[in-house]
């Protein structure tokens, strides 16, 4: 990942930093973020969550001042699990196709973790929101739109390195890796098991095979 794209996802060395009460708020927030991907952002309210974490409404109106709030806070935690299991690991590997393959691989566990209930919280919320209008599908529909611009830009510093083939079209290659990984989200929200992100898993490798130069994937 190039540092301009990294500076667009929380940063963890700043959320070390934060206090009791922002501790306190966090767990509330992660609770939300479970609760939305069953009941949906839409109905995510500060009635509602008090009920789930067995606070009282004025408890919860002295972290946030508004539905809309919560479920802004929400989605930004949910943004930071997913950084934390999903793209900071891949930050890791020393090549540019060790980083696609490692995205790839962290989102299938990251489904497998059964994190949230209701699958992938971005999947969820784009899904729900996606005929609504308003700064919550503007958050979830940009999340969105940045994973995908990562996975093709990943894919052009892999075809910088000689790994991939450079007559691919990055963003088909980056739209192709998605669907596997998505639909195996949606797959896995049915009916909890393996066999999802094991297709996926086949299926991705495909794809990068038959991505891959010749001397590139025979040296592998």
């Amino acid at each position: 990942m190039t540092d301009s794209t990294a500076k667009k996802y929380p940063d963890r060395a700043t959320r070390r930093r934060r206090s009791d009460g922002e501790r306190s708020r966090t767990a509330i927030l992660r609770e939300a973020a479970q609760l939305a991907t069953v009941e949906g952002i839409g109905g995510l309210s500060i009635g509602r969550l008090a009920d789930a974490v067995g606070m009282s409404k004025s408890g919860l109106f002295a972290h946030f001042g508004s539905k809309q709030e919560l479920q802004l806070a929400t989605m930004e935690t949910a943004s930071e699990i997913f950084v934390e299991h999903v793209l900071e690991p891949a930050l890791r590997a020393p090549t540019a196709i060790e980083r696609l393959r490692a995205l790839a691989a962290n989102y299938l566990r990251y489904i497998e973790a059964a994190l949230f209930p209701g699958g992938c919280f971005f999947a969820s919320v784009a899904s729900e929101m996606d005929t609504h209008p308003g700064p919550v599908r503007d958050v979830a529909i940009g999340f969105m739109e940045r994973w995908l611009a990562l996975l093709a830009t990943t894919v052009r510093e892999a075809q910088a390195e000689g790994a991939i083939d450079p007559g691919r079209e990055p963003e088909q290659l980056a739209f192709e890796i998605e669907a596997c990984l998505l639909l195996s989200n949606a797959l896995f929200v049915i009916r909890p098991d393996l066999a999802p992100t094991d297709r996926a898993r086949h299926a991705l490798e495909r794809l990068f095979a038959a991505a891959a130069l010749p001397e590139a994937d025979s040296g592998r």
